[in-house]
């Protein structure tokens, strides 16, 4: 339906208004953002090339559009408000979809390039990712593709939103609206260990082994549902000292003494081992990613090609 279908006082003026005003919102938004970067009127000014007067009129408009105050204005001093860093993470998520907008519809018939969003945690299977990238990048140079680390929650999350096209899970996730493919058996998981630690000197540690030490559990509760799984009936007798979302600070706890991260196994040769050594647990525990992609979505041309380069792949995982 045409804008003159919804509007009975339309006009092609005011269709090309209501295209500029869209673009000088997303114009503030990026101002907003350099204030916020800077700390200072006069130096993001500086870096926009507009003088500090106008930069300020935008502002204090854009504050008085969401009728909320951004910034404490201290003399030369600015910092966020709550409302200010709120809006500071809601114009990045816009203006990364702006910029994938002007990506996907840039494409060429001959010509492949824009950004791949990939959302993935800490684990080995991420080497899996590697190697699909790395074919990916032979056939296709002028893709760039953009890595964010999180958890499957988060990574699940910016993908609803449509800010990461590719998710990399750990077993348990929701799968129910994507398209995905089950790699299997690469994930083992392991508890963290200071090298002088008398249980670093075994192949294995047991549960037994752990149920008086201070642990430190994955935060998401669906894979400590997998860790209580493991424990059976002794679950209630170990000793959480910490949680943690990803598992690189985890090992920083563990290697200042604070705790045994139970996580899954990190490649070693990413990790010191004279600071934190990995052992697998033992019975044996192993979980399995899935790398997936919403169902139904219209994708650029980047990244259906990426998609048909992980699904041509698959022969080749472990």
């Amino acid at each position: 339906m045409l804008d003159k279908d919804l509007n009975p006082n339309y006009t092609e003026d005011s269709s090309s208004v209501t295209r500029k005003e869209m673009d000088m919102e997303l114009r503030v938004l990026k101002y907003f953002l350099m204030v916020a970067k800077e700390q200072s009127f006069t130096k993001a000014a500086a870096q926009l090339h507009i003088t500090q007067p106008t930069l300020s009129r935008q502002i204090t408009a854009l504050e008085e559009e969401l009728h909320t105050k951004l910034l404490n204005r201290a003399g030369h001093s600015i910092t966020l408000t709550e409302e200010g860093l709120l809006l500071k993470r809601r114009a990045l998520e816009i203006l990364d979809l702006e910029e994938r907008i002007m990506d996907e519809f840039s494409d060429k018939d001959d010509l492949v390039e824009g950004t791949i969003n990939v959302g993935c945690g800490e684990f080995a299977a991420v080497e899996i990712l590697a190697e699909i990238c790395r074919s990916f990048r032979e056939k296709y140079p002028r893709v760039q593709i953009a890595i964010h680390t999180g958890t499957a929650d988060d990574t699940l999350e910016m993908m609803n939103k449509g800010l990461v096209d590719i998710g990399l899970f750990l077993e348990p996730v929701d799968t129910s609206d994507m398209e995905y493919i089950r790699i299997r058996g690469c994930d083992h998981w392991v508890v963290g260990l200071r090298p002088e630690d008398p249980l670093a000197q075994q192949e294995y540690v047991t549960k037994e082994e752990l149920l008086d030490l201070p642990l430190i559990l994955p935060e998401r509760l669906s894979v400590q549902s997998e860790i209580a799984n493991w424990f059976g009936k002794d679950f209630e007798r170990i000793h959480v000292a910490f949680t943690s979302n990803l598992g690189t600070n985890a090992g920083v706890m563990a290697m200042h003494g604070l705790g045994y991260p139970i996580s899954i196994e990190w490649a070693p040769r990413y990790w010191r081992e004279d600071a934190l050594v990995q052992r697998r647990l033992y019975p044996e525990i192993t979980t399995s990613t899935v790398i997936a992609w919403r169902r139904n979505i219209p994708y650029s041309k980047a990244v259906s090609r990426f998609i048909e380069e992980i699904q041509s792949s698959e022969k080749n995982w472990c």
